[in-house]
């Protein structure tokens, strides 16, 4: 089953009201936008949906990321259309972690797991 990384794109409330978001971006200066990066086996909107709705799985294990859930605005296609799927979930990890530190190195604020 191919992954699919993805950005959503958070309101800049959550660099001033999340102190864990806010220190994880000590270069932050404020003129880009705060990011989600993840990864998902779902199509981009899907995922969107399943982190503004609490999304939990059958098991009842929350699959939402809180500060989407409390923050997300919108993906952000522009930024990860240019990565192909990914077939295994381990090289879906790291290419979420790549993306995520080189949109930080960009400027961007970024949260990513």
């Amino acid at each position: 089953m191919p992954y699919r990384i993805y950005v959503i794109e958070l309101s800049k409330r959550c660099y001033t009201e999340n102190v864990k978001f806010r220190a994880a971006n000590p270069q932050f200066n404020g003129v880009l936008q705060c990011l989600y990066v993840g990864m998902t086996s779902k199509t981009p909107r899907e995922r969107f949906v399943q982190h503004k709705t609490g999304y939990r799985n059958k098991k009842g294990y929350k699959l939402s990321a809180n500060i989407v859930e409390k923050y997300g605005a919108y993906l952000r296609p522009s930024l990860y259309n240019h990565i192909d799927p990914i077939t295994t979930r381990s090289d879906a990890l790291k290419m979420e972690r790549i993306l995520a530190l080189e949109l930080r190195r960009q400027g961007y604020a970024v949260w990513f797991n």
